[in-house]
């Protein structure tokens, strides 16, 4: 029998059928404006959905069971043979990690107990971040205070609408501000990839500005700006491909910004070194500070990459690329990139994390590999194990780390599905080791 907590909460499941102010778990900005209807099961975005929103809470979920070497078993027989096989392997790694934050603390205490190494997919681009703080230093804003403050961006690098869609309709051109200082028509300035017209448009937008070159040229055009902000004379007549003349007019327009902000991406940034490009975009910010107010901002953090980078910072110290194989964490971000590992033939064991997004899938590899993925996540090969596991914000409650680094917000359940979260999951395994 049903005690009256558990009636009370089947109640509201049933009652509840449009749920507002739900935050998306689907990209690192967690807009959280959203409207989702759920009829029985099926969710519906009805408000301020972008289309990778759109695409992740309407996805419809194929039929998923736990299996085992493609057989399917119960969920207890699943955990009991990834418990087997973590038990035996000598070197395991624990990838993927798209999770919430309890996920994550529960991959890191599993991985601590097996003595594995812990990588997120997504870090190489986050390390083009890390190797400039951990050397250089930054001062950076928040998705907040850029939306309220900023009258001139500097986006640096690829379109940022193609990693986070909503990016100028919150935070460049919003229909309100918090507060009566935010400039009336802001200047955006565009380095690198140059959008189509319309996506840098809105009422808050006044001029824009376009530098249009290769990625690869993105850091010489920043450190042109930097020597005539310095005053330095360059004898050249382009930098990167820019008229040295146009570079002086932005390095004009910095003079005169209240509150400057430089934005980047650095998964976009997929080129060689493109730990220089970022920290060239953040010494331009030390360059101003001392006369004027500005700061960077880093974007990205899809697949729950912010958040694992957060907790594993939190509970061992180091940002990811950690082995436990010593009994206490190490961090080394060149021995401990799983990707590497698999490619140079280390490790014996995969286990792959993957609960937002389908596309996550694990590497082609030939070691036994362990799966607890979203239903429908693509694999190039049957793993050992496959647990289907529930979505974060949209099958179970959680919280995610925002692309800013500054606030982990509360995702609601949307009972879409059944499915088990990814930390019980993790735990049972532990608790069968």
């Amino acid at each position: 029998m049903q005690n009256s907590s558990a009636r009370k909460a089947a109640g509201e499941r049933e009652m509840q059928k449009v749920f507002e102010n739900v935050a998306c778990p689907f990209c690192g900005m967690l807009c959280d404006d959203l409207e989702v209807e759920n009829d029985d099961g099926t969710l519906k975005v009805l408000k301020n959905g972008c289309g990778r929103a759109i695409g992740g809470f309407e996805r419809k979920l194929p039929p998923s069971s736990p299996r085992i070497r493609g057989k399917d078993v119960t969920l207890t027989e699943a955990v009991k043979e990834a418990a087997v096989l973590i038990g035996k392997a000598d070197s395991p790694l624990f990838g993927g990690l798209a999770t919430g934050v309890e996920g994550m603390r529960a991959a890191l205490a599993l991985a601590e107990r097996a003595g594995g190494v812990v990588d997120h997919a997504l870090s190489e681009g986050q390390y083009r971040n890390v190797r400039v703080l951990q050397s250089a230093g930054w001062t950076t804003s928040t998705l907040t205070e850029t939306r309220n403050r900023a009258d001139l961006l500097i986006i640096v690098g690829s379109d940022i609408r193609k990693l986070h869609p909503r990016f100028f309709e919150r935070i460049v051109s919003p229909p309100d501000s918090m507060f009566e200082v935010t400039a009336p028509k802001r200047t955006v300035v565009f380095i690198g990839e140059v959008p189509e017209r319309k996506d840098a448009a809105g009422p808050q937008v006044g001029h824009v500005v376009t530098l249009p070159c290769k990625v690869e040229q993105i850091g010489e055009v920043l450190g042109a700006l930097r020597a005539r902000l310095r005053g330095f004379r360059i004898s050249a007549k382009t930098a990167g491909g820019i008229a040295l003349a146009k570079i002086d007019a932005l390095a004009e327009l910095c003079r005169q910004a209240k509150y400057g902000v430089v934005v980047w991406a650095p998964p976009t940034l997929d080129v060689p070194h493109a730990e220089l490009l970022v920290e060239q975009a953040t010494g331009l910010v030390k360059d101003l500070n001392p006369t004027q107010r500005f700061a960077g901002l880093s974007l990205g953090g899809n697949e729950g990459a912010v958040t694992a980078a957060a907790v594993s910072t939190w509970q061992s110290g180091f940002p990811l690329r950690i082995s436990y194989a010593s009994g206490a964490p190490q961090f080394d971000p060149y021995r401990n990139s799983i990707l590497r590992m698999l490619t140079a033939g280390e490790g014996d064991l995969l286990v792959w994390i993957a609960s937002i997004s389908p596309d996550l899938s694990p590497p082609d590899t030939d070691i036994p590999t362990i799966v607890l993925g979203t239903p429908g996540l693509k694999l190039p090969r049957q793993p050992e194990v496959f647990i289907p596991v529930g979505t974060p914000g949209v099958d179970h409650a959680g919280r995610l780390v925002r692309c800013d680094s500054v606030v982990s917000l509360p995702l609601k359940n949307l009972h879409r599905a059944e499915l088990p979260r990814a930390v019980d999951v993790l735990g049972s395994i532990e608790a069968a080791l």
